[in-house]
C-alpha cells in the first residue's frame, strides 16, 4: 500500500452523475491527493481541494431510499457541483469522517486570537500564526507563542463572523468553549474560505454527535456536583471532603457515574469522559453567563 494512502475499504456508494441512482459496491480510497470511488462500471476521482462540504447522516432526497449510515460529500468538477454518497457501518462512517477532515485540514495555516474574551472581558490578545491539527474530539493549534487545544466537548457556541485580521476584513470562526473552568472565546481565520467552511462543518458534526450522546443520559444534582468536583481536580479520596458526604455515599455516586460512562478511573485517578466533560461545560456555561 502506498504511503500516501490514508484509508482503503469496500463500501456502497453512488454519485449524482450516475444514470442509475442505486448504490454500487466498490472500493473507497482516500490518499493525500484525493478520494477515489471505484466500482465495476464506474470510477470517480475527487481531488481534496474540490471538496467543499462533508455531511454525515444526510442523504439527498432522491437517494435516501437506498442508504442508511451515510456520508455525503459535495465537490466541484469544473463549474459544476456534484454529490457522492458513501454507505458503511455507523462506526466506520465516524472514523472515515475524521480521516477525511484530517486530510483536508491538518497542517492548514491559521491566524488565531486566543483567548479573545474571558467570560465577558475582552482581552488584549492579538492574532497569531498557528497550524491546525484535527484529532478525534479535539482541535489543536500549534504555534511557538501560544499553542493550545480546544476540547470539542467543552464547546458551547460557534458562528461565522467578520473581523479585522492584521488590517484586513476577513471571515472568521468564533468559538466559545470552557477552558480551566472559565468560559472563553477564541477566533480563527483561515486563508481559504473553503477550508474555513469545512472547519466549521467539522465542529458542527463533532459537537452534534457529543450532544446526541449526552442528551441520552440523566443525572441527579448530586451526580452533577460530583462531576464538577472531579473536573476541578477532585480525587476519589478527596471527594468526600469536597462534597461534605461520607465515603460510602461517594462510592455509590461514583459507581452510578461509571455505569453511565461519565467517569473513568485509572491508577486511582478519576477523569471525565467526553460526555462527562460536556455536562460540566454546560453547567459552568450557565453559571458564568
Amino acid at each position: 500500500m502506498s504511503n500516501n494512502v490514508i484509508a482503503d475499504f469496500v463500501a456502497q456508494f453512488t454519485i449524482d452523475t450516475q444514470v442509475n441512482p442505486e448504490p454500487t459496491k466498490g472500493r473507497i480510497v482516500l490518499s493525500k491527493k484525493g478520494l477515489v470511488l471505484a466500482g465495476n462500471e464506474s470510477r470517480e476521482s475527487i481531488p481534496l481541494n474540490a471538496i467543499f462540504d462533508i455531511s454525515v447522516g444526510y442523504t439527498p432526497p432522491d437517494m435516501e431510499d437506498f442508504f442508511q449510515d451515510t456520508m455525503t460529500i459535495a465537490y466541484a468538477k469544473g463549474k459544476e457541483r456534484h454529490v457522492a454518497v458513501i454507505e458503511t457501518g455507523g462506526d466506520e462512517v465516524k472514523r472515515f469522517k475524521t480521516l477525511l477532515f484530517k486530510a483536508q485540514l491538518t497542517g492548514t495555516k491559521a491566524s488565531v486570537k486566543h483567548p479573545a474574551r474571558v467570560g465577558g472581558r475582552v482581552t488584549e490578545a492579538q492574532y497569531q500564526p498557528a497550524k491546525l491539527r484535527i484529532g478525534r474530539g479535539k482541535v489543536e493549534f500549534r504555534s511557538k507563542a501560544n499553542p493550545f487545544t480546544v476540547d470539542l466537548s467543552t464547546v458551547t457556541h460557534f458562528e461565522k463572523q467578520r473581523r479585522t485580521v492584521n488590517g484586513t476584513s476577513r471571515p472568521v470562526l468564533t468559538v466559545r468553549h470552557v477552558s480551566d473552568g472559565q468560559t472563553v472565546l477564541s477566533e480563527f481565520a483561515i486563508g481559504s474560505e473553503r477550508k474555513l467552511n469545512l472547519f466549521g462543518r467539522y465542529l458542527r458534526l463533532e459537537y452534534s454527535e457529543i450532544v446526541a450522546e449526552t442528551e441520552k443520559i440523566d443525572v441527579t444534582e448530586e451526580e452533577m456536583e460530583t462531576l464538577v468536583a472531579i473536573y476541578s481536580g477532585g480525587s476519589s479520596t478527596s471527594l468526600a471532603n469536597i462534597l461534605g458526604a461520607d465515603s460510602s455515599y461517594v462510592t455509590m455516586i461514583l459507581n452510578s457515574l461509571r455505569e453511565k460512562k461519565l467517569v473513568v478511573e485509572s491508577d486511582d485517578t478519576l477523569s471525565l469522559t467526553t460526555e462527562g466533560r460536556m455536562m460540566v461545560s454546560d453547567r459552568l456555561e450557565s453559571v458564568n453567563t
